[in-house]
């Protein structure tokens, strides 16, 4: 579920982990994915292999979920990488 068009509430909540990974929560559900902490960079899977690869709820989402990352990724000088080789877990693997 999204939110409503011209809300200025975020669908993600991101929350770094010490394992170089990101717990990724929405009121939908929580998955992780890779944080690398060296040269800080979130990796997201291509859109194509996210709806093949994300949890069932999150699969219609990248578009926000990628939104709301790069706002992230902004506000704590952090890159973006766009990767085929990127992965996306669950909470508690």
């Amino acid at each position: 579920m999204t939110s409503p068009p011209g809300s200025d509430e975020p669908m993600f909540n991101f929350q770094p982990r010490w394992k170089e990974e990101m717990i990724v929560t929405s009121k939908d559900g929580t998955f992780v994915i890779d944080l690398a902490m060296g040269n800080l960079t979130a990796y997201l899977l291509p859109e194509k292999l996210w709806r093949e690869q994300a949890p069932d709820w999150a699969k219609e989402h990248w578009a926000q979920l990628k939104s709301e990352l790069e706002a992230w990724c902004e506000k704590y000088n952090a890159k973006l990488a766009i990767d085929v080789t990127a992965v996306v877990m669950t909470a508690d693997d």
